[in-house]
C-alpha cells in the first residue's frame, strides 16, 4: 500500500482563495428596480403660455397616500402656484404686446416673453429642487417639471412628475 505525500516544494506556497461571493456581485444597473410609475400632475389653470399652465390642482393624489402628508403636498403645490401667479401675468402681457407688434418687428417682439417664460421655468425648477432637498428626497420622492405631449393634440405642455426613487434590495433574491 502506498501513501501519497504532498510535494514539499508546494508546502510553503501561499495561494489566494477565490471568494465565491465575488461571483454574485452585480452592478446596480442590473438590479431590479422596485418603484411604481411616476405620478403626473397636469396644469389645471385656464391660461397656458408656451405650455406652462397658470396653476396646478391642490387635490391630493391617492397614489401618494402613506408617502407624504396631504398638508405637505398642498403646501408644496401652493408654493408652486404662488410662483406661477407672480410670473405668468407678466408673461401674458408681454405675449399680447409681442403679438401686436410682431408684424412690425419681424417676430423680434416675442423674444421678451420667451425669455420671461424661461425665467419662470427656471424659478419653478429651483423651487422644486428646494422642496426635494427639504422634504421629498427623504421620503423617497423626486418632483420635477417635465415637458410632455398633450393627450388631446400634438401640443406640448409642462407637467409636474413625482417620481418614486428606486429601492434596491439589500439581499439578492434567489
Amino acid at each position: 500500500m502506498s501513501v501519497l505525500l504532498p510535494n514539499m516544494a508546494d508546502f510553503d506556497t501561499i495561494y489566494e482563495l477565490e471568494d465565491e461571493e465575488d461571483e454574485h456581485v452585480v452592478s446596480e444597473e442590473h438590479l431590479p428596480r422596485y418603484c411604481p410609475e411616476p405620478v403626473v400632475m397636469r396644469g389645471a389653470g385656464h391660461i397656458t403660455v408656451f405650455g406652462l399652465s397658470n396653476r396646478f390642482d391642490t387635490e391630493f393624489p391617492s397614489v401618494l397616500t402613506g408617502k407624504v402628508a396631504p398638508e405637505e403636498f398642498k403646501t408644496s403645490i401652493s408654493r408652486l402656484n404662488a410662483c406661477l401667479k407672480k410670473n405668468l401675468p407678466v408673461n401674458v402681457k408681454w405675449l399680447l404686446c409681442g403679438c401686436l407688434c410682431c408684424c412690425c418687428t419681424v417676430g423680434c417682439s416675442l423674444w421678451p416673453v420667451i425669455c420671461l417664460n424661461k425665467r419662470t421655468r427656471r424659478s419653478i425648477h429651483k423651487l422644486l429642487e428646494w422642496e426635494n432637498n427639504r422634504l421629498y428626497h427623504k421620503l423617497g420622492l423626486h418632483w420635477k417639471l417635465s415637458k410632455r405631449k398633450c393627450e388631446s393634440s400634438n401640443m406640448m405642455e409642462y407637467v409636474i412628475l413625482i417620481d418614486f426613487l428606486p429601492k434596491y434590495p439589500i439581499f439578492r433574491p434567489d
